[in-house]
């Protein structure tokens, strides 16, 4: 148990550490070999949730459409070729540091009869398993399962045959620490609503007579812009340095499904993401004052709406910082007669900025209305000669409908019948 309370308040007070690691406080010179990450509140948001973009290194905003695109692009649902489903995948988490974290997530969709517009919704659900607090003394105080949740709606159109668009709205909560004392700081569960815009391009192209054809996507969201969120009691909603930014996110895809013939097709994506939330400055001491100054970058201090326009140019190090600050992912997707998909993938963070480094790996299974699907992560990148990521796997399912389609199976003779 005391493993596990010294993590969960290192990931609580991480925004606190990452920033005090970056500067010197008397010379307010940058220390070498030190990193400078980007933390946000909520970063189970982040994460990817289901297991087919687990096995393709992450990627989700451009790939052809699935029930869990609600999480990456909901542009793509009105590209459904059924009516409604839904979806559940689970996933341990962290399973080389604590034995009972883990991440669920649930989806369902429906697409309207016009063939232009979808609903769709989710939840997704982050538990930290059993923690205990201690007091003074270090004896037992409390324990409890700290848990934190997001619950979505998206609306999707198609502008035209090929463009679509949509909005989400959601609500997110994060309970970690059940009102306790931590560290001396009287905290609360925090709430922030957030919003997504997407869009989704999808164009079939005809590849010559030895050929059935390829299909090119291309997608753009913009993710999780929302309120600053605070664990603070008494945080005015203008105190801004008490609050932590949503991790709003740009992420933007292209991709090719080349379909090879009626039996074997292969898509190839590449995306990058990009945190719209300010860089940390680096802060130093004024020697004439005694008071805390800015030595380079910007300050991180402001507003969600000036945060996000801030942070294309606010690295202290400049250019060369901002562009370790993009993360991108490459990815291929191979399926015979639709029914059997082998996946593969490559996600990249910079070394300075979080070092997630990994290869993905991943198949799903389809049969009729029914989809399974697996993923392994494998890390190339080591922290203090371990990987917390190291074997991490998640499992889904899914549940297709087509009325329509039934409806025609039903007017059929067994033998004329869909299979």
């Amino acid at each position: 148990m005391r493993r596990k309370t010294q993590l969960f308040l290192f990931l609580f007070l991480l925004p606190v550490l990452l920033n005090a690691q970056i500067y010197d406080p008397t010379t307010g010179q940058k220390l070498d070999g030190v990193t400078n990450p980007i933390s946000t509140a909520v970063p189970f948001l982040s994460l990817s949730p289901d297991a087919r973009s687990g096995g393709m290194g992450d990627v989700g905003v451009a790939t052809s459409v699935d029930l869990n695109s609600q999480h990456y692009n909901a542009a793509k649902y009105p590209f459904m070729e059924d009516q409604f489903g839904f979806s559940l995948t689970y996933s341990p988490w962290l399973i080389n540091l604590v034995p009972d974290m883990s991440l669920a997530y649930l989806t369902g969709a429906y697409k309207f009869k016009d063939d232009r517009s979808a609903l769709a919704f989710s939840l997704l659900y982050f538990s930290m398993g059993s923690v205990t607090f201690t007091d003074a003394q270090g004896n037992g105080a409390t324990t409890f399962k700290p848990n934190e949740f997001a619950i979505d709606l998206s609306y999707s159109r198609k502008l035209i045959d090929v463009l679509s668009i949509a909005v989400t709205g959601r609500f997110i909560y994060s309970n970690l620490t059940l009102g306790q004392f931590v560290e001396g700081i009287d905290t609360k569960a925090g709430l922030a609503g957030a919003a997504d815009i997407g869009l989704y391009y999808n164009q079939n192209f005809d590849l010559g007579k030895h050929y059935k054809g390829g299909t090119l996507s291309a997608g753009l969201s913009i993710t999780n812009i929302g309120n600053k969120m605070s664990y603070v009691k008494g945080v005015s909603f203008d105190e801004d340095a008490e609050k932590n930014f949503l991790p709003a996110t740009l992420r933007l895809g292209v991709g090719f499904n080349w379909h090879i013939d009626d039996y074997n097709s292969v898509g190839f994506y590449a995306e990058a993401y990009k945190l719209l939330v300010p860089t940390p400055p680096i802060r130093g001491i004024d020697s004439a004052t005694g008071e805390e100054k800015i030595v380079a970058g910007k300050n991180d201090r402001v507003n969600v709406m000036k945060g996000l326009f801030q942070s294309f140019g606010d690295a202290p190090d400049g250019a060369k910082e901002e562009m370790r600050e993009i993360q991108w992912s490459l990815a291929a997707e191979y399926w015979w007669r639709n029914i059997v998909a082998i996946r593969a993938g490559y996600f990249h963070e910079s070394k300075y900025k979080g070092y997630r480094q990994y290869f993905t790996l991943g198949v799903g299974l389809r049969y009729r209305m029914v989809g399974l699907d697996f993923s392994y992560l494998i890390p190339t990148s080591t922290i203090s000669g371990s990987n917390p990521l190291k074997n991490t796997l998640r499992v889904g399912i899914s549940f297709n409908f087509n009325k329509a389609q039934q409806a025609a199976n039903k007017q059929k003779k067994p033998a004329e019948r869909v299979q």
